[in-house]
């Protein structure tokens, strides 16, 4: 299916509040960044498939964050809610000027 991935053993659908544990290396240390948001898009194929997760930052402001499913950074992936959505690519979440 085109808008459903599995990363880490953790089924994703559009439309998924997700966390996304990253890990970063900083100076002599490796560190867990954790990426909250909404899944509005899952593209691609299997060995380049990727998936768009949208936050809203302080100040009222989107951020938007492309991961490829095969990153070797991703440490884990929690699914906080499921929502069911009609469409395969929430692109109308993103304000129009």
């Amino acid at each position: 299916m085109a808008n459903q991935i599995t990363i880490k053993d953790t089924n994703i659908k559009v439309g998924d509040i997700i966390a996304v544990h990253q890990a970063v290396a900083d100076k002599d240390r490796e560190k867990t960044q954790i990426f909250e948001g909404r899944v509005i898009s899952i593209k691609g194929r299997e060995p380049n498939k990727t998936f768009i997760v949208r936050k809203i930052a302080s100040g009222k402001i989107g951020v938007e964050k492309i991961f490829p499913a095969s990153l070797p950074s991703i440490t884990k992936v929690e699914v906080k809610k499921t929502i069911p959505v009609r469409r395969a690519k929430l692109y109308y979440l993103r304000p129009t000027k």
